[in-house]
């Protein structure tokens, strides 16, 4: 998940060593591509420990290229290149490598532009309102990229999406946001509840056909084209992809980490979604391609694993890596769960669970504003 930073902001270092080192590689790959030193600025920062340098070629062509930031020791540098690759090939528009120093963890890719979708989105709409409603095209577009990712999923490629991972995401909700973040200790009792709530829902999420599954599909990482001759959508933040539950990355797209969209959107995007994949045969074993009720059925509950597993994350981004500002949409992913929840009978209980910890109160609820 991308934050954009204004431009120009100095470049700060916390290791002098890990300064040094990029000195010395960018002065290599300066003369190599070309490139003018004196533009290198601050492009933007995620949830993750990467930051992205953004600057420009030497000369009258423009060129801008974007370097990518990443400590080896805490992120995965060789999935990025993999699944750069990977995306490439199926047809998706990514960041090309065009150096890479492994043992630093600094990359030299392509610049897809720096208007995300989600920017674009909020030159015309108000995306404080509750129930905004997008123009069509660009949701298109973005289900353009989303089926060319699926229809080039391979088995035995990338790592599976399974029980495991799913129920150790959605453990995040209890370790992080209600015990870490709202003080909550919870009963044997209330335990349970959870507990058998989380089985529904993954035993939901595995029944999905598996697909390579971005993981974080977006409007944050998705990037608008500035090139009058690029028609696609930028694609970005891929480097955890698996292959796991195709409804993952259509909820993820529609109930959105940071804005809501109205009711009637959401479904009409999945409809139109649907519409595209049964004629695959991919949702047939289900019977989902006869059914949209059935299909429909799924990308909630499988977007309420992904509402429980960021509620989470969030909680942690604010208290172990000092980044609150991501805690301030918590109370969006609580309605996301609260409106599936209460859809379905098997998961009043969870609903339950939640009034009552409500009216326990909190010591330590909180909230932050953008940052």
């Amino acid at each position: 998940m991308q934050v954009n930073i204004p431009l120009k902001q100095p470049i700060e270092w916390s290791n002098p060593e890990r300064e040094a080192a990029f000195n010395n590689w960018l002065d290599q790959v300066a003369i190599e591509f070309s490139l003018n030193k004196t533009s290198l600025s601050l492009a933007s920062a995620d949830a993750s420990f990467r930051r992205y340098f953004r600057l420009n070629s030497q000369g009258a062509l423009g060129l801008s290229f974007v370097i990518m930031d990443a400590p080896p020791d805490k992120e995965n540098c060789e999935s990025f290149v993999a699944i750069a690759a990977l995306m490439a090939n199926a047809g998706l528009w990514v960041p090309q490598v065009l150096k890479w120093n492994k043992p630093w963890g600094f990359m030299l890719i392509t610049d897809l532009g720096n208007q995300t979708l989600l920017e674009q989105l909020q030159t015309t709409l108000d995306l404080n309102a509750p129930q905004a409603t997008p123009p069509l095209e660009p949701f298109n577009k973005a289900l353009d990229a989303l089926i060319l990712l699926q229809n080039a999923s391979k088995p035995n490629t990338l790592p599976l999406y399974d029980e495991p991972v799913l129920m150790r995401e959605l453990n995040l909700f209890p370790e992080w946001y209600l015990s870490q973040h709202r003080s909550i200790t919870l009963s044997d009792d209330q335990k349970n509840v959870l507990q058998s709530a989380f089985d529904l829902i993954v035993k939901s999420n595995l029944s999905a056909p598996r697909v390579f599954v971005h993981r974080d599909f977006m409007t944050r990482n998705l990037m608008v084209p500035q090139d009058q001759h690029e028609h696609r959508l930028g694609v970005l933040d891929f480097q955890d992809a698996l292959m796991g539950p195709i409804t993952y990355d259509i909820a993820s797209l529609l109930r959105d980490a940071f804005c809501s969209w109205s009711e009637e959107f959401v479904l009409d995007i999945t409809i139109r979604y649907w519409e595209r994949i049964r004629s695959s045969g991919i949702i047939d074993q289900n019977g989902w391609s006869e059914d949209f009720g059935e299909f429909w059925r799924a990308v909630e509950w499988m977007g309420l694993q992904r509402h429980l597993k960021v509620s989470g994350i969030f909680a942690r981004l604010t208290l172990r890596d000092n980044k609150p500002k991501y805690l301030a949409d918590t109370p969006r992913f609580m309605k996301y769960i609260r409106s599936t929840g209460s859809r379905y009978r098997e998961l009043f209980p969870l609903i339950r669970l939640l009034d009552s910890f409500d009216d326990q109160g909190s010591k330590q609820v909180f909230s932050f504003g953008r940052l």
